[in-house]
């Protein structure tokens, strides 16, 4: 009989064709910037250039952590110090464009036997497997770019209700029509702050008789800063749960490695 075996191959990135020429023919330089630790960074940007960012290699905060606990029974919720890592959000802000990335981090788990023979006292250990996570963008900026990293715990669903069949939401195709309830309004952030994600659209949101539309809706899913219900920096978290040992271990932050190629001249109008 014959086995059977996999290799798994995380997601990569390539340099556009357009981006790789230009390199050679030296009309452009290809540069890296890592950074990592604190949730907010910076990518200098010269006067009279601008930059293309092409690829990322993003390591996710929280490796080297392992939590214990007695596992009960049925299904529950992996336990807060670590949930807190499963969802974590890199944004860039070019100063006049947007570009937020959520990536949902595996963690592992084992089990273990406190007591031997003693089936009450199984527990399991939880941990993140932070492998390097890879992702192909194309954000160009004449300006600095902000960088931004931090972990989602909440999505709290505001609004929930049935899909209506509409020209948009036809029924049998989408939810249109289905009478499920499903999440029109989440918030990703402090209440009444800058951020409410609306579905299935902030354009002509009554349409779908699920109310007024908020003066802070956004048609994007993505957090904002805060310590309770938003965005918490990495560091903030480990810090709460393990003090200066865990903040001072290199293992347990986050660290991302931008490729982008540097044009020393003014952008061009066109840039694809």
């Amino acid at each position: 009989m014959v086995g059977l075996f996999y290799i798994y191959l995380p997601m990569s990135w390539q340099i556009p064709t357009q981006i790789e020429l230009d390199i050679i023919a030296g009309k452009a330089k290809y540069q890296t910037f890592q950074t990592g630790n604190g949730g907010q960074s910076m990518l200098p940007v010269p006067p009279n250039s601008y930059v293309v960012i092409f690829g990322y290699d993003f390591s996710p905060a929280g490796g080297g952590l392992t939590s214990r606990q007695i596992d009960p029974a049925g299904v529950n919720l992996i336990p807060k110090d670590v949930n807190f890592f499963a969802t974590q959000q890199i944004s860039f802000y070019t100063g006049s464009e947007f570009f937020p990335f959520i990536h949902h981090v595996a963690i592992e788990k084992s089990f273990v036997s406190y007591v031997p023979m003693d089936v009450n006292s199984i527990g399991a250990f939880y941990s993140i497997n932070n492998q390097i996570i890879a992702r192909q963008v194309y954000i160009t900026s004449t300006n600095d770019v902000a960088i931004t990293h931090g972990l989602i715990l909440n999505a709290d669903p505001a609004t929930t209700a049935p899909i209506p069949v509409t020209s948009r939401t036809p029924g049998f195709l989408t939810y249109g029509g289905s009478v499920q309830a499903v999440q029109a309004q989440t918030n990703y952030g402090p209440f009444g702050t800058p951020l409410q994600f609306m579905q299935p659209s902030p354009k002509d949101f009554q349409d779908f008789g699920l109310g007024l539309l908020p003066g802070n809706a956004d048609n994007q899913a993505f957090a904002t800063p805060d310590a309770t219900n938003g965005l918490l920096a990495a560091n903030n978290h480990i810090q709460n749960i393990l003090g200066d040992p865990g903040v001072q271990s290199a293992a347990t932050n986050y660290y991302l490695c931008m490729h982008y190629a540097i044009y020393s001249k003014t952008v061009p109008e066109q840039r694809g």
